[in-house]
């Protein structure tokens, strides 16, 4: 079972949790949601492989992401910064922002916290906003 959950918390078990395919090379496995108990956070892992990308984008509320392993290069409202492992970010709401794997050979993997179990992403290009919570049960940003 990928996750156990109590009155009093949960215990999550990333290796047993199917990943959410969001196109173009990333996948994402959510963790902590509605799903396990939370109120007020979600978080998860988001895979990249060797040069993915997600699309520009911005939420609702707060964000916080922190490279697992990897190098990532993090466009935060137009200014590009080299990220390595255990570098963090912190987000305020609406800032367009996106991160990509800046080898063309090794993945890269990033633990994102969004301050709201309601959070959404909306994309710069489009206009359009989805919920993260339905990312993860259909995959895709878009």
């Amino acid at each position: 079972m990928s996750e156990t959950k109590h009155s009093s918390g949960a215990v999550l078990r990333p290796a047993e949790i199917k990943a959410a395919e969001r196109g173009g090379g990333a996948r994402t496995i959510p963790l902590v949601n509605k799903r396990t108990g939370s109120t007020s956070i979600l978080n998860g892992i988001t895979s990249f492989e060797p040069g993915a990308a997600i699309p520009l984008h911005k939420h609702n509320c707060e964000e916080s992401v922190m490279i697992l392993e990897g190098r990532a290069i993090a466009e935060i409202d137009g200014v590009e910064h080299e990220l390595g492992p255990l570098d963090t970010t912190w987000l305020p709401a609406d800032v367009p922002h996106r991160f990509r794997n800046a080898s063309d050979t090794e993945p890269m993997r990033i633990f994102w916290t969004y301050a709201s179990v309601d959070a959404t992403r909306t994309l710069i290009a489009t206009g359009k906003t989805r919920s993260i919570s339905a990312e993860h049960i259909k995959g895709g940003t878009e």
